[in-house]
Order: C-alpha cells, then structure tokens, then sequence
C-alpha cells in the first residue's frame, strides 16, 4: 500500500506541464534514435549528458526514461523493416518480423511490436512498483563485504555475457576498471595513473569516457565498414495495424513474453538478449502454426517484443535497489545519478523518494505516449531509416566535440575524446564489447569503497570475504562462474573428439 501512494506521488511530480514535456521530448527522441540503425538509447544518453547537466534532476531522468523505453520501441522498425536490429535484443525479432514484411505484411509486424511493448513495458513497471521497494528494505541489511562480492559476481557474469567470448568480455571490464583508476586516491592522496597531467588529477570524466567509447568509437567503426554493409529497406504502405486474426494470435505471446523478460532483465547480466530467444523457442512450440516460423509468423515477433521491454523495466531494479547496472544504457543511467550527486542503492528510496517515484511513474506516462507516437506515425518513422548514413555520423561526431568541449571548455578533454574514441574504434574492430568496459569504469570505484571499508571494519582481516556467510556463498557462484562453463567446454570438445 506504502508503494502505491507513493506512486500516486510519484505521478503528481510526473504531471506538471514542464515534466509532460520532457517526457514527450524523451520518448520521441528515444523513437528516433531506436529507428536509426546502429544508434541505441545508451548512445542518445551518452550525447544529452551534457546537455542536460543545467536541468533539475527529476526532468533530465524522465526525459532519460523516455529514451530508454522509445529506444525499445523503435528498434523493432528496424528490425522488421531493414533487417538490420539496432541493438542484440532486436536480433530476434527482425528473423520473423523482415520474413512478415517482405510478404507485405510489415503494419502487422510493426504493430503487433508496438502493442505488445505497451503492454509488457505497462506491466513491468508495475512489477517494478512493486518488486524495488522491497527489495531495497532487503538490501539496506547487506554488509559491506556482501556488497563487494555483489558487485564481483555482476563483473563477471557481465563479462561473460557480453561479447563472442568471456576472455574478450573481462579484458574489457579491466579497460574500465583502469580507466576508474586514474586520478587521485581518495584514502591515500596519491595520484594514481596521471602520467603527470594536472587535469587528469580527478581523473578521465565520465561523460567524456562514454561519448569517447560509444560514439567516436561507433562513427569511426561504421565510417570503417560504410561501403562494405548494405541493406535495402522495405516500404511501409499506410499505418501500423492488425486484425481480429492477429490480435487473437498475439495477445497471448505478449503476456508470456513479459513473464519472461522481467525476471531475467532483474538478475545481474540476464539483459534481453536470453528472454528473447527463450520466447521465440516457447512459441515455436506452442504456435498452431508452425509452418508459418521461418516464412514470418507474427507469434515471433510479438514474444521477444514483449520480452525485450518487460526486460528493460527489469533491468532498472537492481540499478535503483542496488546501484547495479546490467546493460549499457543503465550503466551510462547510474553515471547520470553520479553526474547529480546522487549514488543508486538501497538508501536511493529514502534520500530521494521523489525523483525515484517520479520517475517511475513517468515510465506509465512514457508508454502510453509511445503507443500512440508509434502506430500513427510508422510511416515517418520508417522514412528515417532513408537518412545518408554519412550525413547522421557526421552529426553524431560533432555534436559529441561540441558536448565534451561545452563541459569543461577544455582543449585538453577533446584530446581525451580523441584517444578514447579510437580505443573504442580498436574494441569494435576487434570484437570487443564495450558494454564490460563502462561498467568497469562506473562500479570500480565502488567496488572499491566497499572492499576498503569491508577490510577496515575487520580491523585488517582481508578472510572477512569468506567469513561472512552471504559474501562467501556469492563469492562461490563467482567461482562457479569462471570454472563451470570452462569444464563443461572442455568435456563437450572430449566427447566431440572421440565421437
């Protein structure tokens, strides 16, 4: 009851003139940039960190939330309609959803994907209504230990998740964690990594790291392979839309998609990317049409929709209850926090109920905008996918420079940009996520405030770890972590070599 009066609080803050519009400018944007291929929501809020350091704290994150949730909408014209997924949650659906379109079926697929968006983002962000406040009661009773070993156990489930092998995925968190490392040691005074650059003394900014690894890296990797991707995109006649048939066929997917997505958008590195799948298998097998997967059934593309944003108001439970991110977007979300003055964690409900709640209660408002930003104006919004793609990098180039200079109006932070910018380049060249690397450098310093302080309060003990029973048991699935997949890799090569 205490959850839903202060959603009803929550509302009251989302509501006003000023904080509707900021919605509206998130969702809309979130729409555009989930369209344009290759540029996710995690990129957009990357590139508005700048720009919205001067708003209060409650609008910039409702605008955030709307390109959060718009980003998930409109990744799926993507999909469907050039084949092309914008993010690896999207590679799903574009296997059923481009199948539907070229039978000229894409208002179906478009439609059936916005629909069941609505509802599984409507009905995850009530589970999160529910599910955050408790779990944050929950978490205020963690010891400092347990937290450590928390934040260890996300570093490598995140590593393993990302990328085309774990090896990849954790070089690439310790590329964050040594980004996290430079400046000046908040315990001891010294200066870590600064190679003797005064202005690296607070170390690499944030803003400048993200923009660096996502979007110069990005541009500079798609200006690498321009000639090499080609796509035709498939014309959209008239608006989004289904009939009786579809809904009937749809409805059910959606629901079962949502059971799906949240809980593993919850866990640490479950992301989309597994519920997904996992849905598109489940109605594989319970469709009365089988014959139709594969030559495009609409039972496809409505569950891992459905799965993809239920997932996406998953995630946003252990970043708030936690100050866990597991998935770009909510790590470059927890940098903005940062950015605020404000650290995400079980205390987050009482310090800062009202910009938490109003939040929440804008993912509702954002929804019910999206839905009806979507299904009129497919149309436009497929025409988006025809922009030069030369024309939209070069954009996202200089609005990155004119960003991270308008910060601190420092030659010195475009020169970081730069190098950054082709570090990322190399990463995305050579098959690194980039994903490990900004959580690495947004969770090592808390990581390591909580190890100092673990270590302190035992007086020195560095066994405290495994002492503790809750650290010791998370720290043994840890171990389980890196070995079990090993083993079983090796026995499976055994078995295939003598077979």
């Amino acid at each position: 009851m205490e959850a839903v009066t202060s959603l009803l609080a929550g509302f009251e803050t989302a509501l006003t003139p000023l904080n509707l519009l900021w919605a509206l400018i998130g969702v809309t944007l979130g729409t555009l940039v989930g369209v344009l291929p290759g540029i996710g929501p995690a990129l957009t809020v990357a590139l508005l960190l700048p720009v919205t350091a001067q708003l209060p704290p409650v609008s910039a994150f409702i605008m955030f939330a709307g390109i959060y949730y718009g980003g998930m909408f409109g990744g799926s014209t993507t999909s469907i309609l050039l084949n092309t997924p914008g993010e690896s949650s999207s590679i799903i659906t574009a296997l059923e959803g481009n199948k539907m379109a070229r039978r000229g079926r894409a208002a179906a697929a478009l439609a059936t994907a916005a629909i069941g968006s609505f509802v599984a983002g409507t009905i995850g962000t009530a589970l999160l209504t529910i599910a955050a406040p408790a779990i944050a009661d929950v978490a205020v009773k963690i010891p400092a230990s347990a937290t450590f070993s928390i934040t260890v156990l996300a570093f490598v489930l995140i590593s393993a998740t990302f990328g085309s092998s774990p090896l990849r995925g954790l070089i690439s968190l310790f590329i964050g964690l040594a980004f996290a490392l430079i400046g000046i040691d908040s315990q001891s005074g010294q200066a870590r990594f600064t190679l003797g650059f005064p202005e690296l003394l607070d170390g690499i900014d944030f803003i400048v790291l993200v923009i660096g690894l996502f979007a110069v890296g990005e541009t500079l990797y798609v200006a690498s392979r321009l000639r090499k991707d080609k796509a035709s995109v498939i014309k959209l006649d008239g608006n989004a839309n289904m009939n009786r048939e579809d809904w009937r066929r749809s409805w059910k997917p959606w629901l079962r998609g949502t059971a799906l997505g949240f809980p593993f958008g919850a866990i640490p590195a479950g992301g989309a990317e597994i519920p997904t799948f996992l849905s598109f298998t489940l109605e594989k097998k319970l469709s009365k049409h089988p014959e139709e997967f594969g030559k495009g059934a609409i039972e496809g593309v409505a569950g891992p929709e459905a799965a993809n944003n239920a997932s996406a108001a998953g995630v946003l439970v252990p970043l708030l209850t936690l100050g866990l991110p597991t998935s770009a977007t909510a790590a470059i979300l927890l940098g903005a926090f940062q950015q605020y003055g404000i650290q995400p964690g079980p205390l987050l409900f009482a310090t800062n109920g009202d910009l938490v709640w109003g939040l929440i209660a804008s993912l509702f408002i954002g929804n019910v905008m999206l839905l009806v930003l979507n299904l009129p104006l497919a149309p436009v919004w497929a025409k988006l996918l025809l922009v030069p793609r030369p024309f939209l990098y070069a954009g996202i180039l200089v609005f990155s420079t004119v960003g991270v200079y308008s910060l601190n109006n420092s030659v010195f932070d475009l020169v970081l940009l730069a190098i950054v910018g082709v570090i990322g380049f190399l990463m995305r060249r050579f098959d690194f996520p980039i994903t490990p690397a900004i959580i690495g450098a947004i969770l090592g310093p808390v990581a390591e405030k909580q190890f100092r302080t673990a270590v302190q309060n035992s007086q020195g003990d560095f066994t405290v770890f495994f002492q503790q029973p809750l650290s010791a048991f998370i720290l043994l699935i840890v171990l389980a972590a890196l070995v079990v997949p090993q083993v079983l890799k090796s026995r499976a090569a055994r078995q295939g070599a003598t077979s």
